[in-house]
């Protein structure tokens, strides 16, 4: 019964953003997160903490992600892999949150909480999603209440959305909750952060249509990010 409320919960989710009309998109262009608000930003972080160089093969810094990672496509979560973690790793946090969302703070897309330090990597469809059931990891409710990937999904119209994979070395294993959401990982990222890298992969729906064709990317994210 949780699998299909999350289920149906992912696709009312994303027919209301799909079928928001163009006009609003465009009204709503000069409202939006910001990255200062991203989590990667606002932890106040102490100087000289070490950086994570965090990465994808499915798409560069600041670059569109393929349609397969989005709501106009499969909407799996996207490979990601990660170098230079310092020494006392012993635990990784994933958030991942739409810059561009036109809400007050940043909507979250995924979290992901006690990722194995020593891995390197996080696969395709490693994450929960409306059609895959991921590999079993901790993971956290993103701004549609799920525990799951919520792909990119923009308002036509509302311009280039910024999608900020932050990852975090923790210097120990925290307790969790079943299902984090952002203000426990907040306050926790607070009390053991040592190390963070950030990713920021792109998504646009411009044109107002709701699928792409066939080998064409979006580039640009979501109302709801």
């Amino acid at each position: 019964m949780a699998s299909y409320k999350m289920a149906c919960g992912g696709r009312v989710y994303r027919r209301m953003l799909e079928k928001l009309p163009e006009v609003i998109g465009h009204a709503l262009q000069g409202v939006r997160a910001g990255l200062d608000h991203i989590v990667f930003n606002t932890l106040g972080m102490r100087q000289g903490m070490a950086s994570v160089t965090l990465t994808s093969v499915a798409f560069a810094d600041h670059a569109p992600m393929p349609a397969r990672y989005t709501a106009d496509g499969e909407g799996l979560s996207p490979p990601l892999q990660w170098t230079g973690l310092p020494a006392g790793t012993a635990s990784l946090l994933l958030i991942v949150e739409d810059a561009d969302s036109p809400t007050p703070n940043p909507l979250v897309h995924a979290i992901v909480v006690g990722l194995d330090a020593q891995s390197g990597f996080l696969a395709e469809a490693a994450i929960p999603s409306q059609d895959s059931e991921g590999i079993g990891l901790h993971v956290g409710r993103n701004s549609a209440l799920q525990a799951a990937w919520l792909p990119p999904d923009p308002p036509p119209g509302h311009g280039t959305h910024r999608y900020a994979f932050q990852l975090f070395a923790l210097g120990s294993i925290p307790e969790f909750s079943e299902t984090p959401g952002r203000d426990e990982i907040f306050e926790a990222l607070g009390e053991h952060a040592i190390a963070s890298g950030l990713l920021i992969g792109t998504c646009e729906r411009a044109d107002g249509s709701i699928k792409l064709q066939d080998g064409v990317a979006p580039t640009g994210p979501l109302v709801a990010g």
